[in-house]
């Protein structure tokens, strides 16, 4: 089990990521999206908006998402991290994400990008 402040330096860890990524901030400067990030073994709630191709992260729920994504805790920090990609846990039910089919594409890109495969 990850702790609320692991989750919270994996995202860190992404935010950057994506923002030393300039390919990624001009391909989504049109794609202003609110991402819930929630744990569903302990309370840990995250936001990552994206805004003109800028990310940010912040502690707690936004008070409207377009996509939520909601996994244990370990998961989404292995996730966040690079360690994993999406896929088997989605697959496997471990990792919901909820959204558009479009916006969940695009999320799953954005990883690749950053970590690779």
């Amino acid at each position: 089990m990850a702790s609320h402040e692991e989750i919270t330096a994996s995202l860190l860890a992404f935010q950057e990521g994506y923002n030393k990524n300039e390919r990624l901030k001009i391909m989504n400067r049109d794609w202003d999206r609110v991402v819930l990030v929630q744990a569903n073994d302990i309370p840990s709630q995250h936001t990552l908006e994206l805004r003109n191709g800028e990310l940010s992260v912040r502690e707690g729920a936004p008070p409207r998402a377009d996509l939520t994504v909601i996994a244990d805790s370990e998961t989404l920090a292995d996730l966040f991290y690079g360690d994993i990609t999406p896929t088997e846990p989605y697959m496997n039910g471990t990792l919901k994400i909820i959204g558009s089919e479009d916006d969940i594409v695009r999320l799953d890109f954005i990883s690749l990008m950053i970590w690779g495969e």
